[in-house]
């Protein structure tokens, strides 16, 4: 049976689904996208993931008026594809539209595309366990990294690299310090204390990462919003990453420098269970979690 899909207002069979050659998306990355998490069912921080998607939209200057509509789309798309009862991602991207191909905006007459799928994703127990290698690199990515946009060939280059060199992720250091890695944002720990970097235009905002804060408030942990520094990357006591598609997942050797003697901290381990209670148990109603 083939997967179903929401492409401009219709639930189409996915090899059905056509979009223009001449979509903005297609010829300069107009648009933006969301991933959202589904735990048998049930949807994790949809309502930020919403806000955010409203946020990115704003500041390229698309108008789109089916927002509130995007809930039951998405809930009908897991139903649709037999994912109810499954881990599941939904992916959702809105472009500019359909218009020859010029550099400005075309005008106001032109609707955006609007494209939701969802498809299975089952945790990376193994990852989550024992962790992850990743490597770091200069972040070449342009400076408004608070827009989630489609425009990702500099994340998926750098990414390249890191699966090249065994690694599970790109960790992107810009100016001396830390940003965010190339599909997840990044925590390190250093004399019980959480560093990140601050919310700004080098970094997305990500929805994992303020529940992270949420989790760290009600567990006493510190956090301060400070980047990391290149000197500081490789003695940090624990290190870890953080997305909707990777949960939180340890940070075990960057480079050729192993972290914590190449183990999960103890500090990653409380707030992965603190995660894990609040979504597999508590979203998906798992009696006895893997975690």
């Amino acid at each position: 049976m083939s997967d179903r899909v929401y492409l401009n207002g219709k639930f189409i069979d996915k090899e059905k689904a056509a979009i223009s050659p001449d979509d903005r998306g297609f010829y300069f990355a107009d648009g933006v996208y969301e991933v959202i998490r589904c735990f048998k069912g049930n949807f994790f921080c949809f309502e930020e993931h919403i806000s955010r998607l409203k946020s990115s939209l704003s500041k390229i200057r698309i108008s789109y008026n089916g927002i509130d509509k995007l809930s039951s789309i998405c809930k009908e798309l897991i139903v649709n594809n037999n994912l109810e009862n499954k881990y599941a991602n939904v992916y959702l991207q809105i472009t500019r539209g359909v218009s020859k191909r010029t550099h400005n905006f075309p005008g106001k007459d032109i609707s955006p595309t609007i494209y939701i799928i969802a498809n299975e994703k089952p945790p990376n127990k193994d990852k989550s366990k024992k962790g992850i290698k990743a490597i770091t690199q200069t972040d070449i990515r342009w400076l408004r990294c608070d827009i989630k946009s489609i425009a990702l060939l500099p994340n998926t280059l750098l990414f390249q690299e890191a699966i090249e060199k065994n690694a599970g992720e790109c960790i992107f250091i810009r100016d001396g310090v830390i940003t965010e890695a190339s599909h997840s944002n990044v925590m390190g720990v250093k004399t019980g204390v959480l560093f990140t970097h601050p919310d700004n235009n080098l970094i997305l905002p990500g929805i994992t990462k303020r529940f992270v804060f949420q989790i760290c408030n009600d567990l006493g942990i510190y956090v301060k919003e400070t980047p990391i520094g290149n000197e500081d990357i490789y003695s940090l006591d624990e290190l870890f990453i953080m997305s909707t598609g990777d949960d939180i997942t340890p940070v075990i050797q960057l480079d050729d420098t192993k972290i914590n003697n190449g183990m999960p901290g103890p500090m990653t381990r409380q707030i992965q269970r603190e995660f894990f209670k609040n979504t597999y148990k508590k979203l998906a109603g798992e009696k006895n979690p893997w975690f």
